[in-house]
Order: C-alpha cells, then structure tokens, then sequence
C-alpha cells in the first residue's frame, strides 16, 4: 500500500504531526520501533505531563535557547494557545501552574497520551509497533517512502521524521534519524547533553560532604575565566554523589557543556549566591546584629535555621571559623570571609553526565537547512523534520513539548499540502 504521508516516531511531534495529516484527509502511516507510542510523552512532566507554557511568545522564545528565534514563524502559525486549544478540544480539562506550566487536571500524562492516540485512530491513521526503519528510500531527490528492516518497502509522498534525539533512549530516542537526515544532504550540528545533572571532582563532592543536600531559590552561575556570569539562573539546586543537580543546575548545563569545549584546563567555574536579595555587606551587617544578640552562644547554634545546617558548617569550615566560636572571637576579617562565601561560594565542573542521561539533546538537523514555515527540507521538498531531532532545544517547563507539539503540527500539515 501507498500512503500519503508517513511520520516515523511516535514521540509528541509524530503524534501531533500524524493528527495535523490525517486531519486533511490524507492517508497516513505512523511507524515506530517501540512496543507503544507516546512514551517519552507518558513520562514527561514527572508523569504529569507539562503539555505547554503559557507565557508571552517571547518569553517561551527566550526559554528556548537552542535556536528558539527559528521558531518565530512557526508561532505565528501554530502556537502555545492553540496546543491548549487542541488539548481542551480533545477533552482534556488543563490548569496552569507556576511559570506558566500547563498540566492535565488530573495530573495523569497517560491521559493525554490515551487522548492522542484516540484521536489518531478516529482519524483512520494506520499504526505499527516494534517495527525498525531501516532508512528512508530516496530517489530523484524526493522521499519515496522507507525501507524496514525486516526487508519491506512502504512507499508514499511524503515522509516526515520525528524520531527525537539521544536523550533518554529507553523511550526510543537513540539518534537513528541523524543518519536518514545525512542521506537527503543535511547537516548534523554538534550533538551534546542539554538540561542534565553537572560532574565535579572538587574533594568536597568526593568526600560526599554535601551529597544530598538541597538548596532553595540559590543564583547559580556560569563564570568566564575572568569571573564574570555567562549565565544565572535562580532556582533550586541539590549536591550529588557525582557533582549538582536540579533545577538551577539543568538550566546552567547547556552553558557549561559550551564553556568547557573552550577551557584550556578542563574546567568551568561556577558560582552559587545563597542570598540573592542581598549584597555581601548586608549579609555582613546581619550577622554582626545576630551574633551581637547572642554574644555568648557558638556560631554553628545562632546561625541555625538561616542557612541549612551543613551548607552553614560546610561555609563556616571553608572561612576558618571553628563551629564553636563565638562572637568575642570573631575577627570582622574572618567574618566578611564568611559572609562572601555565603553570598557566593565558587567551585569548578568539569563535565557533565552522558547525553543518554540528559532530559534534552543539543544539536541535530541544521535549522538553516529547513524551512520556518513548514518544517519542509530545502534540500528534498517532501520531506520533513519535527520535535527534538531538529536543532532546537530549551529548558525544561513546557519548552521543548511545546516545541515538539509546535513543529509536529506544521510538519503534518504542510506535508498533507504537498
């Protein structure tokens, strides 16, 4: 059988692409090697699917730093309210949270995966499961369809591939795309591990000092070699076994990784400001007020509560203040050394844990070889790219789904034009 179209990957963008198509009318086939669709869809948001953003287009733009300026033509077409819209129309009542995060109300990505599928097969979408492309058939410079591995040839007009990257690869995102990208004349960027844990060998992370501690609403920065911020970003961070983690970290990581390919020695600094709402000398002024209240009390126990217990011993120690000490020992040396630790402690990174680990892969089909309009290859016309296999990347929140449900939908419907 010939289809009109055929979407390998059944991620979001191959789900909204294969929506978009059928919803032309054209004949489609969505062909994924997994045992299910809609894996990696089921397992977003921490199971609760963060379907989207509803922050202002510029500012989704501006969280997504991985080519997001790319993606301006496509919002103007299809964009975060309408992905609520389709959502809605599917029967899934959404609610926003912090930052402008779009959940389920009932907080069950499987919904929403379950939602898609149900649309996709009213629609008449031919599906297959546990079955491997082995590359797209390409002949007189157009897309004639794929060829499995199993030896089969399906054939069709047009061909889109929303395969993802090489992040979290249970869910089948292991890179096979990059290569059928090749084949049509595409470049591949540089591909590199994005919104991913960070690795320091710095003798407190392997003494495990602060392993498992957690920090709230820190600044965390990316330092040049003359100390200067690359980049800051104020949320959440925890210690590791291996280095830091959480929010604040994964949004640094894209940084870092760019940082490192340019370090001499291997290394990248990196800076964490405990109290961003205050500069070293107020920090300094209200210590000498506490400690003046309890002139007689150890530091370690008037101190308790301000800063988490361990991060504050941990600081103490790094300033050379014995846990014990109280104010009439104090030197006001020793304590601005302190108050600057606590206003920013630096310490260095020097790398980060493998791409099959990120939440997100950096690089992957040049955006200057697609079209903005319509995902559409300018090197073969019936081809088309959609969701992470496409150079663009952000930051976890709704970013890079909304992304992938953005570009899917424009991938689908453009080739269901063609």
């Amino acid at each position: 059988m010939k289809y009109d179209i055929i979407i390998i990957g059944g991620g979001p963008s191959g789900l909204m692409a294969a929506v978009a198509g059928a919803s032309n009318g054209d004949s489609v086939l969505l062909i994924d090697k997994g045992d299910k669709l809609g894996r990696k869809l089921a397992i977003s948001g921490g199971g609760r699917c963060n379907v989207t953003n509803r922050l202002p287009i510029e500012e989704i733009i501006k969280h997504v730093p991985g080519n997001g300026k790319f993606l301006y033509s496509a919002f103007n077409i299809f964009n975060n309210e309408d992905i609520i819209a389709f959502f809605e129309g599917l029967g899934i009542s959404l609610k926003e949270e912090d930052h402008g995060r779009m959940f389920p109300v009932n907080d069950k990505a499987q919904s929403v995966v379950d939602a898609m599928l149900k649309k996709i097969k009213e629609l008449g979408v031919d599906i297959r499961t546990k079955t491997e492309v082995n590359k797209v058939i390409y002949e007189d410079n157009k897309a004639k369809g794929i060829h499995l591995k199993n030896g089969e040839k399906v054939y069709s007009r047009a061909v889109i591939i929303a395969v993802g990257g090489k992040s979290v690869p249970h869910t089948g995102s292991t890179g096979d795309g990059y290569a059928w990208a090749k084949d049509a004349g595409h470049t591949i960027t540089d591909l590199y591990p994005t919104e991913v844990p960070l690795t320091s060998d710095e003798r407190f992370i392997k003494e495990k000092t602060l392993q498992g501690l957690s920090l709230r609403d820190v600044a965390l920065s990316v330092l040049k070699p003359n100390g200067k911020p690359i980049i800051t970003h104020r949320m959440d961070m925890i210690f590791t076994h291996l280095g830091i983690s959480g929010p604040a970290v994964l949004r640094c990581s894209q940084f870092v990784v760019k940082a490192l390919k340019k370090s001499k020695d291997g290394y990248v600094s990196m800076n964490i400001d405990l109290m961003p709402d205050q500069n070293a000398e107020e920090i300094f002024q209200e210590l000498i007020t506490m400690l003046k209240d309890e002139p007689k009390k150890a530091i370690k126990n008037v101190l308790k509560g301000w800063i988490p217990e361990r991060h504050l011993h941990f600081l103490l120690e790094k300033a050379e203040i014995s846990l014990d000490t109280v104010y009439s020992q104090l030197s006001h040396s020793s304590l601005r050394e302190f108050a600057n630790l606590v206003k920013g402690f630096t310490f260095k990174v020097n790398g980060t844990l493998p791409i099959e680990k990120a939440f997100v892969t950096g690089g992957g089909v040049s955006t200057k070889e697609v079209e903005p309009k319509t995902m559409r290859s300018k090197f073969v016309p019936n081809l088309y790219f959609c969701g992470e296999i496409l150079d663009i990347h952000g930051y976890t929140g709704g970013y890079n789904i909304t992304c992938a449900f953005v570009t899917g939908h424009l991938a689908g419907t453009n080739a269901a034009k063609d």
